[in-house]
């Protein structure tokens, strides 16, 4: 099933309530003679009463059926991307991306 994915900024702050995010990159992955799209970010909690802490993760939002092909009402950059539902596909998908980018939590959307 296809289905939209907006595009946000890259290196800009977003604050919440007990601290933020920051997406580093996007990166278009060869795979099976597909693209799989990843967004590297970190989360920090700096504000928390309970405490700090930080991750620095991967998400999968899927392979790339077609790249920015429009705009969302925000003029950001939407692209069409088929989840990875295939178990082995994730297990091997993640083995690339934690081969790339080392301490990362690999999510898929």
């Amino acid at each position: 099933m296809v289905s939209e994915f907006v595009h946000l900024p890259l290196n800009e702050e977003v604050r919440s309530v007990s601290g933020g995010f920051v997406l580093e990159k996007e990166v278009r992955l060869p795979f099976e003679g597909r693209e799989v799209l990843y967004i590297v970010g970190t989360a920090v909690v700096d504000t928390a009463c309970c405490g700090t802490g930080g991750i620095r993760y991967a998400l999968v939002p899927g392979f790339v059926e077609k790249w920015q092909n429009g705009k969302n009402k925000d003029s950001r950059p939407v692209s069409q991307v088929i989840r990875v539902e295939d178990p082995s596909q994730r297990t091997e998908i993640s083995r690339i991306i934690r081969s790339r980018e080392p301490n990362i939590d690999v999510q898929f959307l």
